[in-house]
């Protein structure tokens, strides 16, 4: 069927965290500047990827479920969510993740620092920490973010807007849809499709730099 539609035999199947790993490995090889990478559970769940990134210095904040195996105190295993429940009360500060469309998106957050087996000077450049989320009405919900990166830029706040980049992505895939017609196509073979995707995301790309470029000179 796959030669039916005429997807090519180099083609292979691939997870999502396998796709991402292709499409960063291109962009970052190309010199796209790239400062941080933040995606949700999907991909910040796959331990190859996280290690992946880890080997290039490339720093993350990733989306994780809340039984997420983690080092925590030592090389033993603890879920997320239990670690989570150790954070004291006064270690909560209230930070805007961006603004929304009602308004700045505020929650409770808490960083805790993680442990690692860090040998030299330059691996003990980085950090690993837990952020966590806390939502402000009563069923204070809570999500989860594994962090990587350089002591001198993990503050809470920074990590924190990086955190809330990650909403701009269906933002993005919403205007893509609504601007230049990503999802308003009609093809029955690979080749159209890809064409199709690969010309309105570039059209969103242009739109998107014209943009700002006119903000920045307004």
């Amino acid at each position: 069927r796959c030669a039916a539609a005429g997807v090519p035999e180099t083609v292979k199947f691939a997870t999502k965290p396998q796709l991402a790993r292709q499409m960063l490995e291109r962009a970052l090889e190309a010199g796209v500047p790239c400062g941080w990478v933040t995606g949700d559970e999907v991909y910040g769940g796959d331990r190859r990827l996280r290690l992946w990134l880890e080997s290039r210095q490339q720093p993350f904040v990733m989306a994780v479920a809340k039984n997420e195996p983690l080092w925590w105190q030592g090389p033993t295993y603890v879920r997320a969510q239990r670690i989570a429940q150790s954070v004291p009360a006064r270690a909560w500060q209230r930070l805007s993740a961006g603004a929304g469309a009602k308004g700045e998106r505020l929650y409770d957050w808490a960083l805790i620092e993680l442990w690692r087996l860090q040998t030299s000077a330059e691996e003990r450049r980085f950090g690993h920490y837990l952020l966590v989320r806390r939502s402000l009405d009563e069923k204070r919900e809570h999500a989860y973010y594994l962090v990587y990166a350089p002591r001198s830029k993990a503050s809470k706040q920074a990590l924190v807007k990086v955190a809330g980049r990650r909403w701009q992505i269906e933002t993005s895939f919403e205007a893509a849809k609504g601007e230049c017609g990503l999802d308003q196509y009609e093809v029955r073979r690979w080749q159209g499709w890809y064409r199709h995707i690969t010309l309105t995301l570039l059209a969103h790309a242009v739109l998107v730099t014209l943009s700002a470029r006119s903000k920045k000179n307004a």
